[in-house]
């Protein structure tokens, strides 16, 4: 099997049920959610497997999960189904709240960074922000696009916050905080 087509010399790429321009809003939106799956794949390389596993299966499965994303808005079919469920969303936000949970609650923005793990899983976390940016403004262009893969991808970027703060902490690190930034959030009270 050949890698090169030769098919795109002329600006164009073959999509589930056609042909586009290569820089098409839709090419745009998959390509971004590809480079999301890079920056995961990254952020895992650089993870113990013992220290991180729970990390480490959660990014495997999310990784399984960009693909489905990037192939769903690969299709032209307006009666394409979405794989995301309401259960695939609760999932992160149960990670979300586990991983919180382990972090010293926060008061001030934090910088990125720390170690080359929860770099990588701030990258992600950006890069994740400009695909749904981009998802949102091809939902209006095609209203077939799936609300819940937009839900899914705002759940995705507060996932990779939470993970990446646990990652820096587990390492012995702690979040470096904006120094200009003033307390923003405020400790959630058991009442």
């Amino acid at each position: 099997m050949r890698l090169y087509t030769k098919g795109g010399d002329k600006g164009k790429t073959s999509v589930i049920g056609g042909r586009v321009d290569k820089d098409d809003l839709r090419v745009e939106a998959y390509g971004t959610i590809d480079e999301v799956n890079s920056f995961v794949g990254q952020a895992r390389s650089h993870l113990e497997a013992k220290k991180f596993d729970d990390i480490q299966k959660d990014l495997e499965k999310i990784q399984h999960e960009l693909f489905d994303l990037g192939g769903e808005l690969a299709t032209l079919d307006k009666d394409r189904e979405t794989v995301f469920t309401n259960d695939t969303i609760e999932y992160l936000e149960k990670r979300i709240d586990e991983y919180t949970q382990e972090a010293p609650p926060l008061q001030r923005f934090v910088l990125p960074g720390g170690t080359k793990g929860s770099s990588s899983l701030h990258i992600a976390r950006t890069v994740t922000r400009r695909g749904e940016r981009l998802v949102v403004q091809l939902s209006k262009l095609d209203e077939s696009t799936s609300a819940l893969a937009l839900k899914y991808l705002n759940r995705l970027s507060d996932y990779f916050f939470a993970a990446a703060r646990v990652v820096n902490i587990r390492d012995g690190g702690k979040d470096v905080e904006y120094i200009r930034s003033k307390n923003v959030f405020s400790p959630k009270s058991d009442n």
